[in-house]
C-alpha cells in the first residue's frame, strides 16, 4: 500500500540548529551547550534509567514487580489494571522517552517548538489532521475502559518524567541534553495521535499521482500505467481542472510513525501466516508475523509482557501506546499486515476568487470553517496560522480557484492507530476475536489468528468507506461524490479453519475476485505471499511437520520468484541465440543460470541480479511510458517489468516481440555486468551482494560532535531485497536497506515458552543501556531470542528486578 513520500528536512540538522540557537522558544527550556564529544559516553551511562532495586512512585495503588529478562523485555506484574498500565507507561518511558516525545509532538503539531522554523509546515499539517470530533465518541469506540487505561498509562510516563530531575535522580537522558529541551507531561489525548495513521489509511498521494498522469497522457493511457486490481478504468469527473496536481503538494503531510528525518520506502509491507496443527510437529498451530517498517535507531516497536487480573498478554506495540498490538495472551495469538483499504479521498473544492473562504456546494456557496492557531517557534517569533476546513475535511492545498480538502477515516471516532488492540489483547477465542475486529479501524490490517484449541483464522479489518466511484482520483466537492456510510466489518474478508491448513498474507490482494464492494484497487506485489504459500504447500504435500525453526527459516527466506522468472527467460534466450553474448557477458549469464535464486549476502549472482534488474527497469520503462509522463511516473517496479518481458508485445518490443525482448535482456545484462565490475572489480568470484546491500541504524542526533559513535550502529551486511520474504527494501540509487522487519514474532500454541521474537537494535533507546544494541547481532544473522511467558520461565530468564512501591 502506497504511503505519503517523506520529503522533509533532516531532523538531525534541525535539532542541531535548534540546540545552537541563541534563544529558545517559550515552550522549551534554555538549551545547554551540547556536551563535549569525549563526555558523551560517560554522560549517557550516567543517565541510564534504574531497572533494578526498589523505587517508591506516587500514583500507584499497590506494589508492582518488573522483571526484565536477559534480552531487555520487561515482564510487568501488577495487582490491578490501573497499576499495570501506570507501570507500562513508566517502564517504556525509561527506555524510549526521547522517541516518545518526538512522536507526541509530531502528532500535536509542536515540532517547531524544539526544531525551529523548518518544522512549521509539518506542524501545520499535523494540526489539520488532528481529531476534532466528539471526545466521548472517540473513547467509546475503543475498549470500554480505554479512557481509564490511557489515564493510567500517561500518569506512569509523567511519574518517570517528574523523577528525572529530583535530587538523587538520574537527570535527563542524554538525548534531551544534546537536543536542548525537556520532555513535557502527557495527557490521555496524546495517545490519540492521527499522524501515525496518515500514510496507512489510503490513497490521497496516489490520487494525485493518478491525476498528474491523467493530465499528461489522458485517461486510457494513464489507466494502462497502473495495475489496478480489480481491473478498473480511471473515472475522471467531467470538467475538472487537473493542471498542477501532483503528489508533491502533500510533501509536508508526513506520517509520524516512521523515522522523521530520512525519506523511506513508499510501501508499508509485512508478512504473516498461521498454520494449523495438522501440519505441525506439535499438533497445535504455529503463528508468525514480521511487520515491515522503517529501519532506524531506536526500533519502532517495543516488546512488553503485561500481567494483572484480566490481563496476561505479551508482544510488541509502539512505545507511545498502551497494550500490545501484535502478540499473544493465554488463549490466542495474532499478527498483522497492512490491508490495502482506500480510507482517504481528496475533494477539489471550487473557490470564489473574490472570497477564498467561500466554496461551491450543490446548494450554493458555503463558508470554510477557520481555526486560528499559534505555532511557537524555537529561535523565532510565534507564527499565527489559519487552518481551513470544508465540509469534507481539512484543506491541505489551495490556489486561487481550487482547494484540496481531505476526507479520511482519521476524522472518525476510534481511528487512532492500534488502539483497537486493547480489546484484542483480552479476546479468548474466535468469537471474541471477531467481536474485537470492528474496534480495529486503523490501520486496516489482515490479522491472522490461532488459538490453543487448535483453530486458525484471518480477518481483514478496517474502517471501509462506501462510495459510488472508484476513489482513484480527486473528485469535485459540489455534492456528487459523497460517502454513504461504512462497510459493516463482518462483510470484510475473513476465514476460519480453511481446508488448506494455513492462512498467509503479505500485502497482496486479499479480497475475493467476486467481492461486491469496491474497497481498494492497489495492493502490494504478490511475490512474498506466493513464496510463503509455495513453502507451506510443499510442507503439507510432503508430509513434513513444521516446527518453530521452520518458521524462522521462512521469515528469513530470500528466494526471489522474480529472479526465477527472469532466469527462465534468460535460459531460453541464450539457447536461441548462443552468440548474442560475448565474454565476459556470457560468463555473467551462466552465473545467473547456475544460481539457486537466493539473494544471500555473500552471493555474486545475487549482486549481478540486482544490477540486472535495475538495468531492465531503466530499459523497459521508456518503452511503455510516454516520454512526457516518465518524470512523473518514475521507473517501473521490477515486478511490473518482469510481467512485461514475460508477455512481450509489439508496442513495447517491436514487430518480433520475442526477439526484441531478448535483445533487451542481453543489453541490460551487459550493462549490469559492466556497472557491477566498475564497483566490485572484473573478477566475478569477488562479487558480493552484502558488501553493497547493508543496514545502518542511524539516530536523529548523530550529527552532534562525537554522537555518531555513541548513537549509530552498523552497517551490517544484508541478504534479500524488497521482493522476497525477508524483505530488506531499499530506495534507489542507494542500495542500503531502509525498511524491513525490525520486529519478528513466532508463537508456538502448544507451548508459549517455545515462542521466539526479535526486536532490533534493542529494547532500549538509551545508548548507555546494555539493551541498546544487544539484539543486533542476533537479527543480522536471522536469529531470535526466546519470548518467555510462564512465570517459571520468566523467573529463570530474569536479569533485573525493579520493585515499584506506592
Amino acid at each position: 500500500m502506497k504511503a505519503a513520500a517523506a520529503a522533509f528536512s533532516a531532523l538531525l540538522g534541525m535539532l542541531l540548529l535548534a540546540a545552537a540557537s541563541a534563544a529558545a522558544s517559550a515552550a522549551a527550556d534554555e538549551p545547554a551547550a551540547p556536551p563535549p564529544a569525549q563526555d558523551l559516553r560517560v554522560r549517557a551511562a550516567s543517565a541510564v534509567a534504574d531497572i533494578q532495586g526498589t523505587v517508591r512512585v506516587a500514583g500507584l495503588r499497590a506494589a508492582v514487580t518488573v522483571r526484565r529478562d536477559r534480552w531487555g523485555v520487561p515482564h510487568i506484574y501488577a495487582k490491578n489494571q490501573h497499576d499495570l498500565f501506570f507501570a507500562q507507561g513508566l517502564v517504556v518511558a525509561q527506555d524510549r522517552l526521547f522517541q516518545m516525545e518526538l512522536w507526541k509532538r509530531s502528532g500535536q503539531g509542536r515540532l517547531a517548538e524544539i526544531l525551529g522554523p523548518p518544522a512549521i509546515e509539518r506542524d501545520i499539517n499535523a494540526r489539520r489532521l488532528r481529531y476534532r470530533g466528539d471526545p466521548d465518541a472517540e473513547f467509546e469506540s475503543y475498549a470500554p475502559d480505554t479512557r481509564q487505561i490511557l489515564e493510567a498509562f500517561t500518569s506512569g510516563i509523567n511519574a518517570y518524567i517528574d523523577a528525572l530531575d529530583r535530587p538523587g535522580g538520574r537527570g535527563m537522558p542524554i538525548e534531551f541534553r544534546i537536543a536542548g529541551f525537556k520532555p513535557e507531561h502527557w495527557k490521555p489525548e496524546d495517545c490519540l495521535n492521527r499522524m501515525a495513521a496518515f500514510s496507512m489509511t489510503g490513497n490521497a498521494v496516489s490520487e494525485l499521482a493518478h491525476a498528474e498522469l491523467l493530465a499528461l497522457v489522458g485517461k486510457d493511457a494513464a489507466t494502462a500505467l497502473f495495475g489496478f486490481d480489480p481491473a478498473v478504468a480511471l473515472d475522471p469527473a467531467p470538467g475538472v481542472d487537473w493542471s498542477g496536481l501532483s503528489p508533491g503538494l502533500l510533501d509536508h503531510v508526513v506520517s509520524s510513525d516512521r523515522r522523521i528525518e530520512f525519506p523511506t520506502a513508499a510501501l508499508q509491507e509485512s508478512n504473516n501466516w498461521t498454520v494449523s496443527g495438522a501440519i505441525t510437529a506439535s499438533g497445535k498451530p504455529l503463528l508468525a508475523n514480521d511487520p515491515h517498517r522503517v529501519i532506524a535507531e531506536p526500533s519502532l516497536r517495543y516488546i512488553v509482557h503485561l500481567v494483572a487480573p484480566g490481563w496476561d498478554v505479551i508482544g510488541a506495540g509502539e512505545p507511545g501506546l498502551p497494550g500490545v498490538a501484535a502478540g499473544h495472551n493465554a488463549h490466542i495469538a495474532w499478527g498483522f499486515t497492512i490491508f490495502g483499504l482506500d480510507q482517504q479521498d481528496l475533494y477539489l473544492e471550487t473557490l470564489d476568487p473574490a472570497d477564498p473562504l467561500r466554496y461551491a456546494t450543490a446548494d450554493g456557496w458555503a463558508r470554510m470553517r477557520v481555526s486560528t492557531e499559534t505555532i511557537r517557534v524555537r529561535g523565532g517569533a510565534p507564527v499565527e496560522v489559519q487552518l481551513k476546513f470544508s465540509r469534507h475535511g481539512p484543506v491541505l492545498w489551495e490556489d486561487r480557484t481550487r482547494a484540496l480538502a481531505l476526507r479520511w477515516v482519521g476524522a472518525e471516532p476510534g481511528t487512532a492507530g492500534y488502539l483497537g488492540s486493547l480489546s484484542l489483547d483480552r479476546a479468548r477465542n474466535w468469537r471474541e476475536f471477531e467481536q474485537a475486529m470492528p474496534r480495529w479501524k486503523v490501520p486496516s490490517e489482515n490479522i491472522v489468528y490461532a488459538d490453543r484449541d487448535g483453530n486458525i483464522g484471518e480477518h481483514s479489518t478496517g474502517l471501509a468507506p462506501l462510495r459510488n466511484w472508484t476513489g482513484l482520483l480527486p473528485v469535485p466537492g459540489d455534492g456528487g461524490y459523497e460517502w454513504s456510510g461504512f462497510l459493516p466489518n463482518a462483510e470484510l474478508p475473513h476465514s476460519y479453519n480453511p481446508s488448506s491448513g494455513f492462512l498467509a498474507t503479505a500485502n497482496q490482494k486479499t479480497i475475493p475476485e467476486d467481492f461486491k464492494y469496491a474497497v481498494g484497487f492497489e495492493w502490494g506485489p504478490p511475490m512474498r505471499y506466493l513464496r510463503i504459500k509455495e513453502v507451506l504447500e510443499s510442507a503439507r504435500s510432503s508430509g513434513k511437520k513444521l516446527r518453530v525453526e521452520d518458521m524462522e527459516a521462512l521469515q528469513s527466506d530470500v528466494v526471489s520468484l522474480l529472479a526465477r522468472d527472469l532466469q527462465v527467460l534468460l535460459k531460453r534466450a541464450m539457447a536461441q541465440a548462443p552468440d548474442a553474448l560475448q565474454e565476459p557477458d556470457r560468463s555473467a549469464g551462466r552465473l545467473l543460470l547456475d544460481w539457486d535464486d537466493a539473494l544471500h549476502a555473500e552471493s555474486a549472482a545475487a549482486a549481478l541480479f540486482e544490477f540486472w534488474g535495475a538495468e531492465l527497469r531503466r530499459a523497459v520503462t521508456p518503452r511503455v511510458v510516454a516520454a512526457q509522463a516518465q518524470k512523473a511516473m518514475g521507473i517501473l517496479e521490477l515486478s511490473r517489468v518482469v510481467s512485461l518481458v514475460s508477455h512481450p508485445d509489439a508496442a513495447a518490443f517491436g514487430a518480433d516481440p520475442g526477439r526484441g525482448r531478448d535483445a533487451v535482456l542481453f543489453d541490460s545484462l551487459r550493462a549490469a555486468r559492466q556497472k557491477l565490475a566498475a564497483v566490485q572489480g572484473p573478477d566475478m568470484a569477488l562479487w558480493n551482494w552484502g558488501k553493497l546491500h547493508q543496514a545502518a541504524f542511524r539516530h536523529p542526533l548523530d550529527g552532534a560532535p562525537g554522537a555518531a559513535a555513541l548513537f549509530d550502529r552498523g552497517p551490517v551486511e544484508r541478504s534479500g531485497d524488497g521482493d522476497v520474504v525477508q524483505a530488506t527494501g531499499f530506495t534507489e540509487p542507494s542500495l542500503a536497506q531502509d525498511s524491513g522487519a525490525s520486529y519478528r514474532e513466532i508463537f508456538d500454541l502448544a507451548d508459549w515458552d517455545r515462542s521466539v521474537a526479535i526486536n532490533v537494535p534493542g529494547q532500549s533507546g538509551q545508548p548507555g543501556s546494555k539493551h541498546y544494541d544487544d539484539l543486533l547481532p542476533l537479527w543480522s544473522h536471522g536469529q531470535y531470542f526466546p519470548l518467555k511467558y510462564s512465570a517459571a520461565a520468566v523467573n529463570a530468564a530474569t536479569a533485573d528486578v525493579l520493585e515499584l512501591l506506592p
